[in-house]
């Protein structure tokens, strides 16, 4: 599946433009768009584009100006310039961002930008206006009457004000992402790796463990065998559950087409935010995917968000004559230096009622916002994310990268799916979650100290009382084909799981009264269970080939051979019964083209759950000498 395999939509191509001619026949318009039409007609804008403008004005609930600005038809630096002209102010095309006084009230220009105080040492301050052409005229009628405040305002755009707002706070605004969350709710940040007795309790438990193997081996083994059969049962059984409910689930799912049609009145503002450092290689991949989006491009906000350091990367986007619904936000140095905190340093400047989160790589379905606000118009306020499934579309490319996108499969169009029919906490994914904003600030944001941030928020979401839900457009991606860089992403990806894990359990009966046992149950068996069995894997292949051995050698009494028979068939039917369960929920949930281009390297799951041990088991060492390092993936652009 590639993006051009995606569907058209019905009315797209009628949402994104209207060919209107001189001829054309208007509907009524109200009062205000009207006096907008006449106004852009003396600015010199020809009738054709202010008809267009009008249009889709009363189609998405905005103003000709907006529109007209956001269809790429005018400069706005002309424009704004030209209504300076109109009220007979001086225009500023850059603000001097040394002459901007910080404060917490300076964010609100981030999110709607109309005013800014300029402060200068050997003149009176200025004071900087983004007009709309609504307000020229009463603009205008105070002009008239005070002329002196022709010497104190200027007029400039809104990219402009927001960029001096952006460099002017940068300082404050980093101190605050990198310790907001720690210093509101430290219970739920990842700064602190072992909290009080966590460190104690770790230590004590594996002194025991280890000196218990010495005092007691056949009980310690027989204990240890028993704890990791049943955590591979739990495993085995969740992943049965799903896989019996694998296409129930998944039409339980609320019916993105359905509910669409049922939409009336004006869309809102969708902030889209994608996190980029060093991806030269995939940024006009990416603003490609992003154009083809179906939403209005006046009711977008789509953050671009860069290390201020990473020059190649800032280069290669103000090479692509970004269009204004972009903004490149550039993050100051600090650390930690990790996606989360990126993503919530910019958070502040998030002007829509929702939010997605893309990756540098994806290319997700014209219509996934489209579905994503109709599921949360209809759902109950508490559900405050919804996640799209991620597909991967390069399993051809090596046997890794089918194995990956056999994984993602039985994940998010298997397990998740389910997990959402039951409600139960969902373990999010890294990208194309969509967000209530209100929501998503309350809870705190992205802990920018998690490297696993997408699972530690779904969690979080869950013990505050909110809900995640599946939809069912999908973001396709390609899975890494480096060994390297797969051990790196997937390293990464454990040690975030343990950091979400020590968080969840800093206060164990907090946490199980927030969740309720059912859930609580689940979270473990979704984190603990995931870290443990991943790095228990070898020790179990290990007691299945010690038993075998054993029982070929005869040397065991009957009660003994029995036990150790009995042992060794619960060990053949967790580890066998585990790869066919997961083999057979991803090959349930793909397409049959999707399952062919898998083709027999499923027969390497083995090998490939040996590799995730070993990347686990390095997570643990990373966790020990650098919790907060983030492993970054290298992406390449999509081969059609």
């Amino acid at each position: 599946m590639r993006l051009l395999d995606y569907p058209s939509l019905p009315g797209m191509a009628t949402r994104r433009a209207r060919a209107v001619s001189e001829n054309t026949p208007l509907p009524a318009f109200s009062v205000d768009l009207l006096r907008e039409g006449r106004l852009l007609l003396k600015l010199g804008i020809g009738k054709p584009t202010i008809a267009r403008m009008m249009l889709r004005a009363q189609e998405n609930g905005t103003s000709a100006e907006e529109e007209l600005l956001a269809s790429g038809e005018i400069v706005d630096t002309l424009y704004f310039e030209a209504l300076a002209d109109l009220l007979g102010l001086p225009f500023m095309a850059e603000i001097d961002a040394d002459q901007v006084h910080d404060a917490e009230t300076l964010d609100a220009q981030l999110v709607l930008p109309d005013m800014l105080r300029l402060y200068h040492s050997s003149r009176p301050a200025i004071t900087v206006i983004v007009p709309k052409l609504s307000q020229i005229r009463d603009l205008a009628l105070t002009l008239d009457r005070r002329p002196a405040l022709v010497g104190i305002l200027a007029v400039s755009t809104p990219r402009a004000v927001r960029m001096a707002a952006w460099t002017a706070g940068r300082e404050r605004r980093v101190r605050d992402t990198v310790s907001l969350l720690f210093e509101a709710a430290p219970l739920h940040s990842a700064r602190i790796v072992f909290w009080g007795k966590q460190g104690f309790y770790a230590g004590l438990g594996l002194s025991i463990f280890v000196f218990s193997a010495f005092l007691a081996p056949l009980v310690w083994l027989l204990v240890t065998h028993l704890l990791l059969t049943s955590l591979y049962f739990c495993q085995l059984f969740l992943r049965a559950r799903a896989l019996l409910h694998v296409k129930k689930a998944v039409t339980k799912l609320p019916s993105g087409e359905g509910l669409e049609a049922q939409q009336t009145g004006p869309l809102p503002v969708y902030s889209i935010f994608v996190a980029l450092y060093r991806e030269t290689e995939v940024v006009a991949q990416l603003v490609g995917a992003l154009d083809r989006l179906d939403w209005p491009r006046s009711r977008l906000d789509i953050k671009l968000i860069c290390e201020a350091d990473d020059g190649e990367t800032l280069a290669a986007l103000e090479a692509l004559s970004l269009s204004s619904e972009y903004e490149i936000v550039r993050v100051p140095a600090a650390a930690p230096r990790t996606k989360p905190k990126a993503l919530s340093y910019a958070l502040p400047g998030a002007r829509g009622a929702f939010l997605t989160i893309y990756d540098a790589e994806d290319r997700p379905h014209p219509g996934q916002l489209r579905e994503a606000h109709a599921v949360f118009l209809a759902a109950d306020p508490h559900v405050a994310c919804l996640q799209s499934p991620l597909v991967v579309t390069n399993a051809k490319a090596g046997w890794l990268s089918a194995m990956f996108a056999l994984e993602y499969a039985a994940l998010f169009r298997g397990l998740l799916p389910f997990l959402s029919s039951v409600g139960l906490p969902l373990p999010l994914g890294g990208t194309s979650n969509h967000f209530r904003v209100d929501v998503l600030k309350a809870v705190g944001g992205w802990d920018p100290f998690n490297t696993t941030e997408d699972a530690d928020l779904g969690m979080r979401l869950h013990r505050l009382g909110y809900r995640s839900q599946m939809i069912l457009r999908p973001t396709l991606e390609d899975a890494p084909t480096d060994t390297a860089a797969w051990f790196a992403q997937r390293t990464r990806w454990y040690k975030g799981w343990l950091q979400t894990w020590l968080v969840m359990m800093r206060d164990p009966e907090r946490l199980r009264r927030q969740m309720g046992w059912k859930a609580f149950a689940a979270a473990q068996i979704l984190v603990a269970g995931m870290i443990l069995s991943a790095l228990s894997h070898p020790l179990t292949l290990a007691f299945l080939f010690y038993l075998g051995w054993t029982l070929l050698a005869g040397d065991l009494s009957s009660g003994d051979t029995i036990l150790a028979s009995c042992l060794m068939l619960l060990d053949i039917l967790n580890i066998i019964g585990s790869y066919a369960i997961v083999i057979q929920l991803g090959r349930k949930s793909m397409s049959a083209d999707e399952w062919r281009a898998v083709g027999g390297r499923w027969r390497a799951v083995p090998a490939y759950w040996l590799m995730i041990s070993a990347a686990a088991w390095a997570a643990i060492i990373e966790l020990y000498r650098k919790p907060f390092v983030w492993n970054k993936t290298p992406h390449l652009p999509t081969v059609p």
